[in-house]
């Protein structure tokens, strides 16, 4: 099998649901540290412009969104499954609800007053100052939530992830599904990144817990790499997708070899650019070229993202 290799960052909470996965298949993996914001010019010669973390790159095929790079893994390494029989269906309606209604609320909570002193408090100003300019432009389209509702959609959703924990350890069953690594990640960036948020976890036990028990899980096996390695062995090799779903679904009227860009809905729109060669039923995959990295496959899941063509 050829390397995986997460570009990512420590207090990344997208990266940690995949560092958890990785763990739970106990796969062996190389870590990439890049920028948390701009600029990204090594992440960017891979991707042609999406900068949202983390990435995944086996070879020259770049995998953008953990949607997409959790149906990679669950290739890689079908057992333990992510998506066991017959809930799957539910643990990637719970797991897309997740990643976007429960993560905007705890980031909402997270990042008010306190929390985001605890973000920077070794840091220069300047720093804080970076950062926020960074994901000011990132959601920009977006309409964010206000601290006191964060609070309110947060506290709501913890009660209703506690309910999912009555009886079992884990939110859909005995054993985690793509589900509790989905909703994870959010409540572990208010545990460790902002302690002092961190009591509004206090007030569902179960939660608490289940979250001792994900922890646990580990990160598998990690050596550490550089972001020119990679980009060398990425010019060294040849695109391979490892996604089997190839059979092309024409929704935009868009053929097959044509110039587009795909870019996310919302929250680093920044569109990648490239020629069309696979637009299944579940994702895109552009053929780019980079000075630096050569021919590159960079793939991207059709939910949640835009598809259109480059106008002559």
């Amino acid at each position: 099998m050829a390397d995986l290799i997460l570009h990512h960052y420590a207090t990344s909470p997208f990266s940690e649901k995949l560092r958890l996965i990785l763990g739970y298949k106990k796969m062996a993996w190389k870590s990439v540290i890049i920028p948390n914001i701009l600029p990204k010019p090594e992440v960017l010669a891979l991707t042609g412009g999406y900068r949202r973390t983390p990435v995944l790159q086996i070879g020259a095929d770049i995998y953008c969104d953990t949607a997409l790079i959790c149906d990679v893994l669950e290739h890689l390494a079908p057992m333990p499954s992510i998506y066991p029989e017959p809930g799957k269906g539910l643990a990637r309606v719970v797991a897309q609800w997740a990643d976007s209604s429960l993560f905007w609320a705890a980031m909402g909570y997270n990042l008010s007053g306190p929390g985001r002193a605890d973000m920077f408090a070794k840091a220069p100003p300047e720093v804080a100052q970076a950062f926020a300019a960074d994901r000011g432009a990132m959601t920009v389209n977006m309409v964010r939530h206000r601290p006191g509702d964060a609070a309110s959609a947060y506290k709501s959703y913890l009660r209703r992830m506690s309910d999912m924990l009555d009886d079992t350890d884990y939110l859909l069953g005995a054993y985690p599904t793509v589900a509790d690594f989905a909703c994870y990640h959010p409540l572990w960036f208010t545990r460790k990144r902002t302690p002092s948020m961190a009591g509004i976890l206090q007030l569902t036990p179960a939660v608490l817990d289940w979250m001792d028990r994900m922890s646990g899980i580990g990160h598998g096996t990690m050596e550490q790499f550089d972001a020119e390695r990679a980009i060398a062995l990425a010019a060294a090799s040849t695109p391979h997708t490892l996604l089997s779903d190839s059979t092309f679904q024409d929704d935009h009227g868009i053929p097959l070899g044509s110039k587009v860009t795909i870019a996310a809905e919302s929250f680093g729109t920044e569109p990648t650019e490239g020629e069309l060669i696979v637009a299944s039923r579940t994702h895109y995959t552009l053929r780019r070229n980079d000075p630096r990295a050569g021919t590159l496959h960079v793939h991207f899941p059709r939910i949640g993202y835009t598809l259109r063509a480059v106008e002559p």
